[in-house]
C-alpha cells in the first residue's frame, strides 16, 4: 500500500518537474552552459525521462486500478504520453523550440494529473459490497 502511494507520489512529483523543465526550456538552453550545466539540455536526458515516466507511470496505473478498476486516470496518461512521445519523436515539434516547450510542458502536466487521480482514485477508494473487488 505504501509502494503504491510511493510509486503515484513520485510519478505526480516528476511529472511537475517535468513540466516545469520543458516550459523553462528556451531559457535554459540559453543558461546552462554558462552555468556549466549543459548536460540537461542533452536529448538523451530527455529520451531517458520520457522512457522512464512511460514506465513509471503505466506500472503506476496498473497497480491502481487492479486496486480500484476505473480507467479515469488512463484519461490523462495517455494524452500525456502521446504529447510527450510527440515532442521528441516529430520533428516539426522536436526542433522548433517554442512548440517543443509546450508540448512537453502540456503532455508532463497531464501525466502528474494522471498520477494525482490514480493517487486519489487508489487511497480514496473503501472495498465494499458495492465495488466488486474480491479480497
Amino acid at each position: 500500500m505504501r509502494f503504491r502511494r510511493f510509486l503515484d507520489q513520485f510519478g505526480s512529483t516528476a511529472s511537475v518537474v517535468c513540466a516545469i523543465h520543458c516550459a523553462l526550456l528556451p531559457i535554459l538552453i540559453a543558461v546552462l552552459p554558462a552555468l556549466g550545466l549543459s548536460a540537461l539540455a542533452w536529448a538523451g536526458f530527455e529520451w531517458a525521462f520520457v522512457c522512464f515516466a512511460t514506465l513509471l507511470g503505466g506500472f503506476s496505473l496498473w497497480i491502481g486500478y487492479k486496486r480500484h478498476r476505473v480507467y479515469r486516470a488512463l484519461a490523462f496518461m495517455i494524452p500525456g504520453l502521446v504529447l510527450v512521445w510527440l515532442g521528441i519523436l516529430w520533428p516539426e515539434i522536436h526542433h522548433d523550440l517554442l512548440r517543443h516547450a509546450i508540448v512537453m510542458t502540456a503532455g508532463g502536466t497531464l501525466i502528474a494529473i494522471a498520477h494525482l487521480v490514480n493517487l486519489r482514485l487508489t487511497h480514496g477508494h473503501v472495498h465494499d459490497a458495492r465495488c466488486g473487488h474480491q479480497h
